[in-house]
C-alpha cells in the first residue's frame, strides 16, 4: 500500500516575521527618538524604566555606546535642563531674601546669557572710595554664601566703578579700587564662609563696563557696583583649568602625562 505523502508547509510568507521584527524595531527607534527630542529629565528616565520592564535586554538600544545617553554622561540637553532648573531654582532664593531683607533698591539679581548675575550697588558693600567690606557687607554675605557654597558652577566677583578719577596712595586710578573690592570680596568668600578657591575669580573693569552713561550722578551710582555672576557651565571652558585636570586631559588624548619638560617650565613660571 503506497504511503500517503504528507502536504508540505507553505513557506512563502516567512518572510512577514523578519518584516514584522524590523517594523517593531524601527518604530521602538522613533520613539526613543522622539523622546529625546522633547527631553525631559523624569520623563526620559520613566521611558528608559519602562522599556527596560518591557523589553527586558532590547532595551539595551538606550545603553549603546557613545555619549548620548550613558547615565554617567547624559545628554547636553538634560544637562542644560538640569542646570537651568538649578540655577533658577537659586535666583528665587536670592530674590527672596534681597526683598526680605529690603534691599530692592540696592540689590539686584537677573538671568544673562553668562548665568545669574547678583549685582550689589557699591554702598551696600563699601564706603565710598574704599575697598574694606563694611558690617553690613559682612552680614549680606553671610546669607549668601550658604546659597552659593554648593552650586557646583564658577562664581566670578566683578568689581565696577563710575568715571569720576580717583587718584590716592592706595588706588592710582579707579582700576585698583574695582580689583581691591572684587578681591576682598573674594577673600571674605573664602576665609569666612570656606568656599573653594578654585571656583571663584576676580575681575576688574574699572569705569569701562558701565551700565549707563556717566552723565548725571543717578547714573553714576548705578555704574558703581560689585556684580557676582554664577556662570553658565558652558562657559567654564574660557576658564584657565589647573595643572592637575590639563594633564589627565592629556593623559585621555595621548595616553601620556604631561613631559618633565613641560612641569618644569611650569614650575619656573
Amino acid at each position: 500500500m503506497q504511503r500517503r505523502r504528507r502536504p508540505k508547509k507553505d513557506s512563502s510568507e516567512r518572510w512577514l516575521i523578519t518584516y514584522a521584527d524590523l517594523i517593531t524595531l524601527l518604530m521602538i527607534f522613533f520613539i526613543v527618538m522622539y523622546a529625546l527630542s522633547k527631553v525631559d529629565a523624569a520623563k526620559f528616565e520613566t521611558l528608559a524604566n519602562s522599556l527596560t520592564a518591557a523589553f527586558g535586554a532590547g532595551a539595551m538600544i538606550l545603553d549603546s555606546p557613545g555619549p548620548a545617553v550613558v547615565p554617567g554622561n547624559p545628554p547636553e540637553q538634560i544637562r542644560d535642563l538640569v542646570e537651568k532648573n538649578q540655577l533658577e531654582k537659586l535666583k528665587q532664593e536670592l530674590e527672596q531674601y534681597i526683598e526680605e531683607s529690603g534691599l530692592v533698591a540696592k540689590v539686584s539679581v537677573t538671568t544673562e546669557e553668562r548665568g545669574i548675575v547678583l549685582s550689589f550697588q557699591d554702598n551696600v558693600l563699601f564706603e565710598l572710595g574704599s575697598d574694606v567690606l563694611t558690617a553690613q557687607a559682612k552680614e549680606i554675605l553671610d546669607k549668601i554664601a550658604p546659597m552659593l557654597a554648593h552650586t557646583p558652577n564658577y562664581i566670578r566677583i566683578e568689581g565696577h566703578t563710575d568715571n569720576l578719577p580717583i587718584s590716592t596712595a592706595r588706588f592710582p586710578s579707579n582700576w585698583e579700587l574695582s580689583a581691591g573690592r572684587a578681591t576682598n570680596v573674594v577673600r571674605e568668600l573664602i576665609t569666612t564662609h570656606g568656599m573653594a578657591p578654585e571656583k571663584l575669580s576676580a575681575i576688574a573693569y574699572g569705569e569701562y563696563r558701565p551700565r549707563a552713561p556717566n552723565n548725571n550722578q543717578y547714573n553714576r551710582q548705578l555704574n558703581r557696583r560689585v556684580d557676582l555672576i554664577i556662570l553658565r557651565n558652558k562657559f567654564s571652558e574660557a576658564e584657565p583649568q589647573p595643572v592637575d585636570i590639563l594633564n589627565q586631559v592629556i593623559l585621555e588624548s595621548t595616553g601620556s602625562a604631561t613631559s618633565p619638560e613641560v612641569e618644569q617650565s611650569t614650575v619656573e613660571s
